[in-house]
């Protein structure tokens, strides 16, 4: 059985859907499992072991008629069998039709139906106490008779990585016998970034509270005015806490440095779900307009924790609208006042 996964675009999203990679290869293992991806993505599913075959998919395709009529053919030659379709937007529709294989599954939708051969509703509520990010994926296995079975993403980083990372972070005198907090001090966008002067409050107070924490800061280059605004923001001893040039200079890198350090603080997004994905503990700071089920579960409870102003003041589900519309008014009422005491308390569980 030869099998194509599709989900493009996001980081985030590609490195939820390898789950499906993981589930398909433990039912069938003799199946050969080709998963198409963004070309900036292939950081997250590098060295995969149930993933066979990567299939890019370029700006370059998605810009030109001509490169992606090209795709569209070399997608019918591979002759799959299976194709699921979790991505579910313009260009995999035409993806997963082309390629005419004799089952092609995705999530059910009035104008686009007729393209597959099976599609299903998604959920509007978990199962099975995970986020509806994984039940909703891997609910679509269901036509491959492969049932619900709890399995969340995975990175998969080199020793030679890690050890690399290990060199750097040691050699720009960070401790690794001390706390070490990546902060994800910035969210995709403005309506999903915590303020900056809030998010540098929660670090002080952790700096009250443990005075040996020490702090790297993901950002990228483009970025640096907003992060160091945040740093500009802490008091002094916070600042000395703060390694603020220490950073991965690519994705892989990010992810290295990522995994010697004790847990990940800030803003839901990718950061997030690649700290997960490396088995590092998370503190997550969800956007008042995103509801929390989607990409967080009961069931991750034990190692990870997650914040929402829901939880602390009356909330209403047009709440969430009048928050996508004026994200800083919602922000403004989620004061660290609310996530002091969870956050202390998340990491007074850390075996540190």
């Amino acid at each position: 059985m030869k099998v194509l996964v599709i989900q493009q675009k996001m980081i985030g999203d590609v490195l939820t859907s390898s789950i499906l990679c993981e589930a398909i290869k433990k039912k069938y293992p003799s199946a050969e499992l080709h998963y198409l991806v963004n070309s900036h993505t292939v950081p997250v599913v590098e060295n995969n072991p149930f993933i066979d075959e990567l299939v890019l998919f370029s700006s370059e395709m998605e810009q030109s008629k001509l490169q992606f009529y090209r795709f569209l053919k070399e997608i019918r030659k591979a002759k799959y069998d299976v194709v699921i379709d979790v991505y579910g937007k313009i260009s995999s529709n035409l993806m997963s039709y082309f390629s005419k294989a004799p089952k092609r599954i995705s999530y059910h939708k009035k104008h686009t139906a007729f393209l597959y051969t099976q599609t299903l509703e998604r959920l509007k509520k978990p199962e099975h106490n995970c986020s509806l990010a994984i039940e909703n994926r891997l609910k679509l296995l269901e036509f491959l008779e492969i049932p619900f079975q709890e399995i969340t993403p995975k990175i998969y980083l080199t020793q030679a990585e890690i050890a690399s990372a290990e060199a750097y972070v040691t050699t720009s005198n960070i401790n690794l016998k001390k706390p070490l907090f990546m902060v994800s001090v910035l969210g995709s966008s403005e309506a999903k970034t915590y303020p900056l002067d809030y998010m540098a409050s929660l670090l002080d107070s952790l700096v009250v509270e443990n005075k040996e924490a020490q702090f790297l800061f993901n950002y990228i280059p483009k970025q640096e005015k907003e992060a160091r605004e945040v740093y500009e923001h802490c008091l002094s001893i916070t600042q000395k806490r703060i390694f603020f040039s220490v950073f991965g200079k690519s994705l892989r890198e990010f992810l290295a440095i990522t995994s010697h350090c004790d847990a990940m603080i800030g803003n839901e997004g990718g950061a997030i779900n690649m700290a997960k994905a490396l088995n590092i503990p998370t503190f997550t700071i969800f956007s008042p307009s995103l509801k929390m089920q989607n990409w967080f579960g009961k069931k991750e409870n034990k190692n990870h924790k997650a914040v929402h102003l829901s939880e602390y003041i009356p909330y209403q589900e047009e709440d969430f609208v009048a928050a996508k519309k004026k994200p800083s008014k919602y922000y403004l009422k989620f004061t660290p006042t609310f996530i002091v005491q969870p956050l202390h308390d998340f990491i007074a569980n850390l075996s540190l």
